[in-house]
């Protein structure tokens, strides 16, 4: 399978990459069942920042996926405690 990016591109200019990214993943729509494919590729990356967090020698682009795993999570966890809070309202 071909691929438009290279890791000397991942890591001397990260924001190209990402839109090289995001231009090939907008396709996903077109998919029978795009969650089937994302869903185990975010578990990963989570499992990856947890077991990276503290390394002592960090990866280049960790900080960006940790971000990004951290903001997910946060939003997951909101939407989580809305949930709770709404049914104890009840």
């Amino acid at each position: 399978m071909g691929w438009l990016i290279g890791r000397a591109e991942a890591v001397s200019n990260p924001q190209a990459a990402r839109d090289k990214a995001i231009a090939k993943l907008r396709r996903l729509a077109e998919l029978d069942d795009p969650e089937a494919l994302v869903v185990p590729i975010l578990i990963d990356a989570i499992l990856l920042v947890e077991s990276m967090r503290g390394a002592r020698h960090p990866m280049p682009l960790l900080p960006e996926l940790s971000r990004s795993v951290d903001e997910l999570l946060r939003e997951v966890t909101i939407l989580e405690k809305s949930e709770e809070f709404a049914a104890a309202a009840e």
